[in-house]
């Protein structure tokens, strides 16, 4: 009998200029493929759009979480907010959905165990209108 054990190897993503949504698709996919995923830099990523109308589709998103409602819970980390639309990309109700979620892992900044890795870079081009993540989270923490 032959072993047919894939390699899973890990792969170090840096999110600094990346589109959020082309990100998580990304991610995903390799997720996917039995690859783990580290994404650094995480408040470096940029949603495009009209910087005053995501913070506002934001805003209404937390205030829909608090209070008697149950949900959505949202967090203010830009880590987790990169998580979570990754987690969008991956259909979470198959087992091998669940198991790629868990191998994605994201970091705000650099984590010291990643700063001398080769990493990645996923379609860096610079839209007319965006936020980062970072600015975004302060944003929401500020109101």
């Amino acid at each position: 009998m032959i072993n047919q054990t894939k390699e899973k190897t890990e792969i170090v993503v840096d999110a600094k200029g990346s589109i959020v949504g082309r990100l998580s698709t990304f991610i995903a996919k390799k997720a996917l493929q039995g690859n783990y995923i580290i994404v650094v830099n995480s408040e470096e990523a940029l949603i495009t759009g009209n910087p005053q109308k995501i913070l506002e589709k934001y805003l209404k998103k937390f205030r829909l979480g608090h209070g008697v409602q149950k949900g959505p819970l949202m967090s203010r980390k830009p880590e987790a907010m990169l998580r979570r639309a990754v987690r969008g990309m991956i259909e979470r109700k198959k087992a091998k959905g669940r198991e790629a979620f868990k191998r994605v892992k994201c970091y705000y900044g650099i984590p010291e165990k990643y700063t001398n890795t080769k990493k990645i870079s996923v379609y860096k081009k610079q839209p007319l209108n965006f936020i980062t993540l970072g600015n975004l989270s302060k944003l929401i923490r500020q109101k």
